[in-house]
Order: structure tokens, then C-alpha cells, then sequence
């Protein structure tokens, strides 16, 4: 912290708090790119929907913790595909692009190196915080929004769809969809998300397939 007097509060602290922060130091010691990587193997550990030779997408995959996880517990026979709107490092198994997925091109684009139906579909996607609560919480939400139909476009039946939030409710619109695709529907908070962020997941198990009738399956808190 030599050099905290000439930062600002805000970044001393967050500088502070990397030092301090356990997964930072475990993420380095394991080569992750970000300590993001540890709130995937949390989810897959309580969840178990990365398997061996899986078909895979990480949407907002930058800069690449989560699609480390994905091979390494995927393995080399797996398809793995993830974009993101900055350029992601190579990472041996898995086709990286740059690109933004609202894009009118990017689900084609993604669906065409895929090869095929995919047993995931992940998205870590988030807007540029404004500092706004609402108005953050509605930013991300519209991502999540847009990768909902486009998990239930590709996705293969049996498979999930696993995505950040932010705490303040899911759209009842979206919730209500995604109990009518999933057999489950369950909202978490790893314990990688830090206790000030109000970030959650949204792991949806069990893809019906597209061709699905409404159903009242109940969520998980």
C-alpha cells in the first residue's frame, strides 16, 4: 500500500481489498485469469452441469476465468465457445471471439462454431455499473434477457442455462419463462460473489427442449 497517497480513496480501497481478498491469491496460485473463475466451480459443484466432452458457450466470457473452468473440467473433447465485446487471450480448447453478443450476426456466428446443440449455455455478461441500483439492476437484466431465448434456441434437451443477476427480483416475465423451459429454476449466491456485491445466479437444470407448454415449477431461493 506504498503507493495509496497518490490514489484515490476508491481505488486504495479496492486495491486493499484484492490484496486481502483469498480467491485473488488462490487464482494467481492456480493460473485464473480472475477469481470469477471460483463462483463457476462453486455453481458446478453444487449443480454439476459441466460434463466431459460437453458443447459449451460463455457468453461475456473476457477476460476468461470462467472458460478456463469449463476446459479443465470439460475436457479436450469438448466444444467451447465464448464471446465477449473485448479480446479474450488465447485458451487451448476453446474458440474465442470478439464481438457483441446483441449483435444482429453474433447467434449465428456463435451457433455456426459451435457445430451443434449445446449442453450449456453460460452468461457472465454485465453492463458498465452506473452506480444507479435500479437502474444497474435493469441493465443486466436486459442481458439476461437476451440470453434466454437464444440458451433456448440451442440448447440440446437435459441441458442449463446458467447466468448473473443482480439482487432486486427477477422479471416475473422471465422467471415464468424460464420455469416453463427448465425442470428447475434455482437462485444462488456463491460464496466467491463478495458480501457487498449484489450480484446472484440464475441456474436453470432440466432444458425441456423449445417445443414446451407453461408449467408451474416452483424456484429455489
Amino acid at each position: 500500500m506504498k503507493t495509496a497517497k497518490r490514489r484515490t480513496i476508491s481505488s486504495a480501497r479496492w486495491l486493499e481489498r484484492q490484496l486481502n481478498d483469498p480467491y485473488v491469491a488462490e487464482a494467481r496460485k492456480r493460473g485464473y485469469r480472475s477469481r470469477a473463475a471460483f463462483k463457476l466451480t462453486q455453481l458446478d459443484d453444487r449443480f454439476h452441469f459441466l460434463k466431459n466432452g460437453a458443447r459449451v458457450v460463455d457468453l461475456g466470457c473476457a477476460p476468461g476465468g470462467w472458460t478456463q473452468v469449463v476446459v479443465e473440467r470439460c475436457g479436450r473433447s469438448a466444444r467451447i465457445v465464448g464471446i465477449d465485446l473485448t479480446e479474450v487471450e488465447p485458451i487451448s480448447g476453446a474458440d474465442l471471439m470478439v464481438g457483441d453478443f446483441l449483435a444482429e450476426d453474433a447467434p449465428q456466428r456463435l451457433k455456426s462454431a459451435l457445430g451443434g446443440p449445446a449442453d450449456v449455455v453460460l452468461s457472465d455478461m454485465a453492463a458498465p455499473a452506473t452506480g444507479h441500483a435500479k437502474t444497474d439492476h435493469l441493465r443486466v437484466m436486459a442481458l439476461v434477457e437476451a440470453a434466454h431465448p437464444f440458451a433456448r434456441e440451442v440448447l440440446a434437451p437435459g441441458g442449463a442455462f446458467v447466468a448473473k443477476v443482480l439482487q432486486g427480483g427477477t422479471e416475473r416475465d422471465l422467471l415464468v419463462a424460464l420455469k416453463r423451459d427448465f425442470a428447475k429454476v434455482s437462485h444462488v449466491k456463491p460464496a466467491a460473489s463478495r458480501s457487498d456485491s449484489a450480484e446472484m445466479y440464475l441456474v436453470a437444470t432440466g432444458f425441456r427442449g423449445a417445443a414446451v407448454g407453461p408449467d408451474e415449477n416452483e424456484d429455489e431461493s
